[in-house]
């Protein structure tokens, strides 16, 4: 019963964000009106009393880390702090991880989906790159990687000179087998700075690296 649900529940939320307008979506994964907030992740050094409050308790190292929540479940802080603050970058990359490591689809103790909580801070801040970076990180790992290059190439757009999120663009297109973006893509990233060489490496191995690539 509880896998059919998933499926089910799987089902529902892929048509709704496939398919559905922003009022749709907004019905399935929430209205973005809080008690608290919400807040722009990107102006926390503005807000930094605001942070202070929802972080202290709903977002410890011990939640980061994906070990257990503070005030209750995991699922349960991670969606208090991402109900407050929807683009926080570092609360949607540890809800992904976790439910990546779990197999789920919503954390026990959180209101919504996963794949929500990406939606909700998309329509939140729909021009914030490390959002939709996240949600191809997630999607990758998830082994949607079609929707992994939308993602990544929506965050390049809109935030170009992101070392991470062009090398991630470059690996995307590496596993579609198109090397020409990828040498695109790997170039810019290390270009602007990435330091870790698997994506060269991988190239190198395809014959798709060259002394003029460096």
């Amino acid at each position: 019963m509880k896998t059919m649900w998933c499926i089910g529940a799987a089902l529902a939320l892929a048509l709704v964000l496939a398919t559905a307008s922003t009022a749709g979506a907004a019905g399935y994964c929430g209205d973005l009106k809080n008690a608290y907030g919400p807040f722009d992740y990107r102006t926390r050094a503005a807000h930094a009393e605001n942070f202070n409050l929802v972080e202290k308790d709903h977002f410890t190292a011990g939640i980061e880390n994906g070990i257990k929540g503070s005030s209750g479940q995991l699922g349960a802080d991670l969606d208090y702090t991402l109900r407050a603050i929807p683009n926080h970058h570092r609360a949607l990359a540890t809800m992904a991880r976790v439910a990546v490591q779990t197999k789920s689809l919503q954390l026990p103790g959180a209101k919504y989906a996963v794949e929500c909580y990406f939606e909700r801070a998309m329509r939140f801040t729909p021009d914030d790159g490390a959002v939709r970076a996240e949600f191809g990180t997630y999607m990758f790992a998830l082994g949607k990687r079609d929707k992994a290059l939308i993602a990544f190439k929506d965050a390049a757009e809109m935030a170009p000179e992101n070392a991470a999120i062009n090398y991630n663009l470059g690996l995307a297109y590496f596993q579609q087998k198109n090397y020409t973006e990828a040498l695109v893509y790997a170039k810019k990233a290390y270009a602007l700075g990435f330091p870790l060489p698997g994506l060269k490496n991988k190239l190198a191995a395809a014959g798709k690296w060259d002394n003029r690539a460096e």
